[in-house]
C-alpha cells in the first residue's frame, strides 16, 4: 500500500519526530517541519487549553509563509498528539481545536476511540495510533486508525519491550497501512533499517530533547548529551505506564534508580522522590538511542545530519 501524500510527498526524510510531553512546543514544530521531517507535539502541552488555539494559529501562519516564501522546499506537515486515557479532562475541547483547525496528522496514544477517529477523518486528516505490540495493533485498526506507530524496546518516554524486528514481523503480517518505528533511532542509518524492517517511516524523539528549539531544561539537554543507553531506567513509577527515563534524574529527585517501586497502572501520576517532584518536569524520559548525540544543536542541522547519514546508509548498501 502506498503512503497517503500528507506522509511522503514534502518529507526530505521519511520520518516523524515524536510529540514529547513539556518538550515540544511550536518553536520545535516549525523548525521540524521546516527543515523537512513531520514536527508534533501533545495538545496538553499548550496550557490552559486555550493555548492550543494559539499554537495552531502560529505553526500554521508560519508554515504557510514559509512555503510562500519557500515554494521549491515547501515544509512537512505537522502532527498534533491526543492523549485518549481516561485521565485526559481535555479531550473533547482538544479533538473539537483539532477539527477546527484540519490538523494534517493527528497521533493517538493510550487509549483507542472510534469517535475519535471519525472525527478526524470528518476532514480529511488522518490518524497514527502507537502501540507497544499486536494485540493493541490490531484494536487500534478495528477502530478506525489509518496507521500504526510500533513502540518497541529502548523507545522514550511510555515504551514496550518487544524487538523491533518482532513487533514489524507481526504487524506487518495482517497490516499494509502507514507503519512508523519508534525505539533507539537516532542516526540516518538507523532510519533506513526502520524500512528494511518492514516500516514506512521512523518516529525519532530523544534526539530533538538537545536541540536549541526544544522546550527543554538545560540541564535535561545536556544530559542527554552527556548520556549512553546504559544511562537509561524502565520503569513505570512515575506514571503507572511504563517508560524509559534518564538515570541521572531519577538519582537527582533522591530516588534509587536500581530500586524503584512499581505503581498503580491506573494512576497516571506519581508521588515520591523529593517534595516538589514531578514525572517529566523532574523525572526526564528519555530513549536509548541518545549515544549519537553530541551536543546541544539546531534542529535544522540535526536534521541534515539525519538525512546525510541515510543517504551515506542507501548508498553504502547500493556499492555492496
Amino acid at each position: 500500500m502506498s503512503l497517503p501524500s500528507v506522509l511522503s510527498d514534502r518529507l526530505r526524510l521519511p520520518a516523524v519526530a515524536s510529540p514529547m510531553f513539556i518538550v515540544s512546543g511550536p518553536e520545535l514544530v516549525i523548525a521540524q517541519c521546516t527543515s523537512g521531517i513531520v514536527g508534533s507535539f501533545p495538545s496538553l502541552n499548550a496550557r490552559p487549553q486555550p493555548v492550543l488555539r494559539e499554537w495552531l494559529t502560529r505553526i500554521t501562519e508560519t508554515l504557510a509563509k514559509h512555503d510562500a516564501n519557500n515554494p521549491e522546499t515547501p515544509s512537512a506537515p505537522y502532527a498534533v498528539n491526543l492523549i485518549i486515557h481516561k485521565s485526559n479532562d481535555r479531550l473533547d475541547e482538544d479533538l473539537a481545536t483539532i477539527v477546527e483547525f484540519e490538523v494534517p496528522i493527528v497521533i493517538t496514544s493510550l487509549g483507542a476511540r472510534a469517535e475519535v477517529n471519525e472525527a478526524i477523518h470528518s476532514y480529511g486528516g488522518i490518524v497514527l495510533h502507537d502501540v507497544i505490540n499486536n494485540k493493541f495493533a490490531k484494536k487500534a485498526v478495528e477502530k478506525g486508525a489509518d496507521g500504526l506507530i510500533a513502540v518497541a524496546a529502548g523507545a522514550g518516554g511510555h515504551a514496550g519491550t518487544l524487538s523491533p524486528f518482532a513487533l514489524i514481523q507481526e504487524i506487518r503480517e495482517w497490516f499494509d497501512g502507514p507503519l512508523l518505528l519508534s525505539g533507539s533511532i537516532a542516526h540516518g542509518r538507523s532510519v533506513l533499517a526502520a524500512q528494511a524492517a518492514g516500516a514506512d517511516l521512523a518516529y525519532i524523539g530523544s534526539a530533538f530533547i538537545a536541540t536549541a528549539e526544544a522546550d527543554a531544561d538545560q540541564g535535561y539537554k545536556q544530559m542527554i548529551v552527556d548520556s549512553t543507553a546504559s544511562d537509561i531506567v524502565y520503569s513505570n513509577l512515575f506514571t503507572g505506564v511504563h517508560g524509559n527515563y534518564l538515570r541521572g534524574s531519577i538519582e537527582a529527585a533522591g530516588l534509587d534508580p536500581n530500586n524503584l517501586a512499581h505503581s498503580d497502572p491506573s494512576a497516571m501520576s506519581f508521588s515520591g522522590g523529593t517534595a516538589k517532584t514531578k514525572a517529566w518536569r523532574d523525572i526526564w524520559g528519555s530513549g536509548q538511542g541518545i549515544g549519537t548525540v553530541r551536543s546541544v544543536q539546531p534542529t535544522a542541522e540535526l536534521v541534515d545530519r539525519l538525512v546525510s547519514e541515510y543517504a551515506a546508509a542507501k548508498s553504502y548498501l547500493l556499492a555492496l
